[in-house]
């Protein structure tokens, strides 16, 4: 089974679904999942995740992500994006580039966004696109989600290029109606690219040819993103051959039995290796019993031989 993390360039027309679908014909296994739904629209960064890996898709979808979008103002659509039907359009003419950047950066900050009908969140176990399909709207409960900066790229009214650094959970489609609403003109999301997703950066992003070229020259090693480096701002720590045998059964290890660069400190997490240098998981410091205990596992049974990881 192939381990790891590919970041992928989600091109428009591709679901992420469809993303996850075409990977797995071309890598030969099921097991693989993606970190952040992007509508079929947008574009850009969707870190993927293969085989073990798979255990922090949560996770990645948790960090922060980086958008450029473009907002244009007087246009109204059931799905708050261009790709929707339109409910109205509003003259622009009374707004000016002071007033629509003062009103932009008054969104910086933590704010309560209501997530829109055409969403993948589910209520009373539908999804939310499932019902608007068929017409109906249904209340939602606001959730409240930070908009870490806002910077304005370009403007042109009533089209406004920014990049925007926010919270998980954070909708774009919203933030750009929502600043609509705001100025009075209404408004919905023109383009979405994501360009960050965690530390998963665009620049460094492959599209699904370039993989698909790479796995039949034998060559995806070179592109696979180990799953450990999610965690490479912990502290790492390497247990002995003896601690490693409790290790591998996800029992406690002794602090004596455990090398670190520097005395850790009460309640900190580091990720624990093996001497041959394999990945066993996340384990957190108790310094009053002064051993770590395990906080997920990431060596599986099958890959212990003999009480080691192969």
């Amino acid at each position: 089974m192939i381990n790891g993390i590919l970041n992928i360039y989600k091109e428009k027309g591709y679901t992420s679904h469809d993303v996850v679908a075409r990977l797995r014909r071309i890598v030969g296994q099921k097991k693989i999942g993606h970190t952040g739904t992007l509508d079929p629209d947008a574009e850009g960064v969707l870190p993927v995740c293969l085989g073990k890996a798979t255990k922090v898709c949560d996770l990645l979808t948790d960090r922060d992500k980086t958008y450029e979008t473009v907002l244009l103002l007087g246009k109204i659509t059931d799905t708050q994006d261009i790709s929707g039907t339109v409910l109205e359009e509003r003259e622009t003419d009374g707004i000016t580039p002071e007033m629509t950047e003062k009103c932009i950066q008054g969104f910086a900050g933590v704010y309560d966004q209501i997530p829109p009908m055409y969403s993948a969140l589910k209520v009373n176990g539908r999804k939310l696109y499932e019902l608007a399909r068929e017409g109906r709207t249904v209340e939602r409960k606001s959730r409240r989600v930070t908009i870490h900066r806002i910077q304005i790229l370009d403007m042109k009214l009533p089209r406004v290029k920014m990049e925007v650094d926010c919270s998980k959970g954070t909708y774009i489609r919203t933030l750009c109606q929502d600043i609509g609403d705001r100025l009075g003109t209404g408004g919905c999301m023109e383009q979405l690219v994501r360009t960050r997703s965690g530390h998963f950066g665009i620049a460094s992003a492959r599209r699904l040819d370039e993989v698909q070229e790479l796995a039949a020259a034998g060559k995806l090693g070179d592109i696979l993103i180990p799953l450990d480096s999610v965690f490479e701002d912990l502290p790492e720590a390497v247990v002995s051959s003896r601690e490693a045998q409790r290790a591998f059964n996800g029992n406690a290890v002794s602090e004596k039995g455990v090398r670190m660069q520097k005395k850790p400190e009460p309640g900190e997490r580091c990720r624990i290796y093996d001497p041959d240098g394999h990945f066993i998981g996340i384990y957190q410091y108790d310094a009053d019993k002064m051993r770590f205990e395990l906080e997920k596992m990431f060596l599986d049974p099958e890959e212990i031989v003999s009480g080691r990881g192969n």
